[in-house]
């Protein structure tokens, strides 16, 4: 309680002064900063490495999950009873809801803001949810639609031929691990950042059609609940997130439910392989890159390439257009940003090992500490999507009376306009550095408490945690300039 209200000291003054002199510009308004950015830029990482000296000063013990209060929810059979019914029918819905999404990507208009499918998969589908899933709990396990279907499938089945399953239930390679989950996330990436179809209705649903195919193929040879828990990348990802929810079902029957702190799910103590670690670092990394295609750096880079000479590679021997060389930049930078994060992450996680961390080499300690990562990776997600899900999200009022395009008011809300003012740059701009600067200082907290328990030596835990402070601390700073590029005017005389 002391770290937190010595933080929200630090996090006003931060705020301080900050003025709505507004100027029409890209995000609708900028905003001009009464100081320069690089205070705010520098006072959040002060605030970060302050964070730490806290940690060191008043936590000396090492708090495992179970001696965190918590408070189960679900006890009696009636409130089961009626989250089962609640639970089914919203799976239902979402089934539902997905196979609607496919038939007006298919059939619908082909504008991007009169079909329904666009707005459903980028803004409600990965945006919506992954928040939700962070902030809320594993809602997922109940939305997912692909596990609906087949479940759907395989009850048809089971009575048509009793005792007889439609899968074949043959054992999952251990050595494939979550490796197909991080293949298929960051080919998700791509084509939510590089892909030219991405507003394109039937190609998004002939998209989401080969991947059902190839999730319900998985399921149908090893099994459903086996598939989704080591291969369906939302399922992982989402339940990646989840980690960090305040909302959590019990390990015995998964009927009941837990209110516990939020984060306390990221100290359990459980096996990470190499392929998870990868897949918590290209979480952070692929929504980082996706703000930096926002700033005037990477569109100097757009430049350099549309104006790269006439005899180059890109219109010689790749024969690109204009289009396709610049998605070929954005893949090209896509795969850069996600090694150059892994690199930085394992060279912290190196220099850890220098500092006197004798409890296993890099390797070992990336896999330990890479979850004190994930609050970084949902701050960053909350500070660039803000905007986004508000604004945006607000397009799914009318989409809902006219799915398909086709001038349909089926609930009275087609005539709806969206506020695209109702987040605008000052709150976006609050939101931003709120966001990050306690998502860093969590992050700090969960990695001096895995540093704790797995070095056991106070002295020796803090030695060697002092690369990833520093490490955290950089990205702070990087995350915050980033993030004002499209938001804030910086003073001049600055």
């Amino acid at each position: 309680m002391r770290i937190f209200a010595f933080y929200l000291a630090l996090l006003a003054w931060l705020g301080d002064g900050l003025v709505a002199e507004a100027q029409a510009h890209g995000f609708g308004q900028r905003y001009d900063l009464p100081i320069p950015l690089s205070f705010y830029v520098f006072g959040a990482g002060a605030t970060v490495t302050l964070s730490f000296a806290m940690a060191a000063l008043f936590l000396r013990s090492a708090h495992l999950p179970e001696t965190y209060p918590q408070l189960r929810l679900l006890r009696s059979a009636a409130s089961r009873r009626w989250s089962d019914a609640v639970a089914t029918a919203a799976r239902t819905l979402a089934a539902g809801y997905f196979i609607l999404m496919i038939a007006a990507g298919l059939w619908g208009a082909q504008t991007p803001l009169r079909n329904i499918i666009v707005v459903s998969v980028w803004i409600l589908g990965w945006v919506a949810i992954s928040l939700c899933s962070a902030l809320v709990g594993n809602v997922w396990r109940i939305l997912n639609p692909w596990s609906t279907l087949f479940a759907a499938a395989d009850l048809v089945y089971a009575r048509l031929r009793p005792t007889r399953s439609i899968s074949l239930g043959l054992p999952y390679p251990a050595t494939l691990d979550v490796w197909p989950a991080l293949f298929l996330f960051i080919a998700f990436a791509w084509m939510e950042l590089v892909w030219a179809g991405r507003d394109v209705p039937a190609r998004l649903a002939t998209a989401m059609l080969f991947y059902s195919g190839l999730t319900w193929l998985g399921m149908f040879v090893f099994g459903r609940e086996r598939w989704c828990r080591r291969a369906e990348v939302f399922t992982i990802v989402f339940g990646i997130f989840a980690r960090f929810a305040p909302l959590t079902s019990t390990e015995s029957s998964g009927k009941g439910m837990v209110l516990r702190f939020p984060a306390i799910g990221l100290l359990e103590n459980r096996y990470t392989s190499w392929a998870m670690m990868l897949l918590v670092i290209a979480l952070l990394a692929t929504v980082s890159f996706d703000g930096i295609l926002e700033t005037p750096l990477w569109a100097y880079m757009d430049t350099a390439i549309i104006d790269s000479p006439d005899d180059s590679l890109l219109w010689t021997f790749f024969g690109f257009s204009e289009g396709a060389a610049l998605r070929f930049g954005r893949t090209i930078g896509l795969v850069v940003f996600v090694v150059l994060f892994t690199a930085a992450y394992l060279l912290a996680c190196k220099a850890m090992v220098a500092t006197g961390g004798k409890h296993g080499g890099a390797a070992d300690l990336g896999r330990r500490f890479v979850f004190s990562l994930l609050p970084i990776s949902i701050a960053y997600h909350i500070a660039h999507y803000f905007s986004y899900l508000f604004n945006g999200g607000q397009l799914i009022i009318p989409l809902l009376s006219d799915p398909f395009g086709f001038g349909w008011d089926l609930w009275g809300t087609a005539t709806y306009r969206p506020r695209i003012d109702l987040v605008g740059p000052l709150l976006q701009w609050y939101v931003a550095i709120g966001a990050i600067v306690v998502g860093h200082v969590i992050a700090i907290y969960i990695a001096h408490i895995t540093s704790l328990s797995t070095f056991g030596k106070r002295r020796e835990a803090l030695r060697t945690q002092i690369p990833i402070v520093v490490l955290m601390v950089c990205y702070t700073m990087l995350s915050l300039w980033i993030l004002s590029q499209p938001i804030v005017e910086t003073n001049p005389a600055g």
